[in-house]
């Protein structure tokens, strides 16, 4: 009977030298756990990170792709547009080329004055439709944005201070976009 009672101090004092062991072996396992926890998370996050590293270049290509399609689409427009400009200016382009192979010996220079006139006239009402507009400020008051002062000359009223007299060379806007300003002499009181 000593002998189980050895047995039972030594097994007593195993347990009191080291109560820390089971202790130990629990901490061991909440280690793993949290580690295994925080390789799962990492695992997590790298996902979403590939995921949204695809999202990103997914956008960044269509933005690309977009981009290229909108200056295609404005080259094309441009293109459409001047084509339709010169559609319009067609039918007068014809009528120069008759008068360009007019025989100046039977024909009299009268009837190409005439001719040239309805040309203009034809070519004018081509480009209005198209959306030109002239500036022609002959009377009316000198506008910067629309007139280029070229000289100026005495005012004899008060009242005409600041108005165009003569009228060099017309201006043009084109749906509102000024193409060349009227250049023009301005009258001054003093």
């Amino acid at each position: 009977m000593k002998d189980s009672q050895v047995t039972d101090e030594i097994i007593d004092e195993a347990e009191v030298i080291d109560p820390q062991a089971e202790n130990a072996d629990e901490s061991l396992d909440e280690g793993a756990d949290d580690a295994v926890m925080i390789d799962d998370r990492i695992d997590d996050l790298q996902r979403e990170l590939t995921i949204e590293r695809d999202k990103y270049l997914r956008l960044a290509a269509e933005f690309d792709n977009f981009r290229k399609r909108m200056t295609k689409e404005r080259i094309e427009a441009e293109g459409r547009g001047q084509a339709e400009l010169v559609r319009h200016m067609l039918d007068p382009l014809d009528d120069i080329a008759r008068f360009a192979h007019v025989d100046p010996t039977v024909t009299e220079s009268s009837t190409v004055v005439e001719g040239v006139a309805m040309v203009e006239k034809k070519l004018d009402k081509s480009l209005r439709a198209a959306g030109l507009e002239t500036v022609n400020p002959k009377g009316e008051k000198f506008d910067p944005a629309l007139h280029e002062a070229v000289a100026t000359e005495p005012a004899g009223r008060k009242d005409e201070d600041g108005t165009v007299s003569q009228v060099y060379q017309v201006g043009y806007t084109f749906k509102g976009q000024m193409l060349r300003p009227a250049r023009v002499v301005v009258r001054q009181y003093q």
